[in-house]
């Protein structure tokens, strides 16, 4: 009995990573568990209807958005590179350069999802790349 209820344990134990991610996010959607990628990325216009559903969970969460640049900013430090105009929701990703990219540039973004008030999002830390 006692091996039955160690192997019970054992089983449930390696699959909880495998239960969290199925718990976690819509295949079809923009997140994703940890620092992967989704496959799936949302946009501006699905920003909104995507953020109402993001998951429910203390764990890291990325978010995917591909769209065009609204506005670089950047200090000696930091880029702050965002996507989407008001009055929807704006996604800014904060990353340690950005590159050669403008305003009007079509990128997609990667980063760890954070929601700031109803209109803001910040992906932190967040990598950028030219679509």
């Amino acid at each position: 009995m006692r091996l039955l209820s160690l192997m019970a344990i054992a089983f449930l134990i390696s699959a909880a990573p495998q239960l969290r991610a199925e718990e976690c996010c819509d295949p079809k959607g923009p997140f994703a568990l940890g620092e992967q990628y989704p496959e799936e990325p949302a946009t501006c216009e699905t920003i909104a209807y995507w953020a109402d559903r993001a998951p429910e969970t203390t764990d890291r969460i990325s978010l995917g958005i591909k769209d065009r640049l609204t506005a670089v900013e950047s200090d000696s430090v930091l880029a702050y590179l965002v996507m989407c105009e008001p009055p929807g929701i704006q996604v800014i990703c904060v990353t340690y350069s950005r590159g050669s990219l403008e305003p009007g540039d079509f990128v997609l973004f990667g980063g760890g999802y954070s929601r700031r008030g109803e209109r803001q999002i910040v992906l932190d830390p967040c990598l950028a790349s030219r679509e």
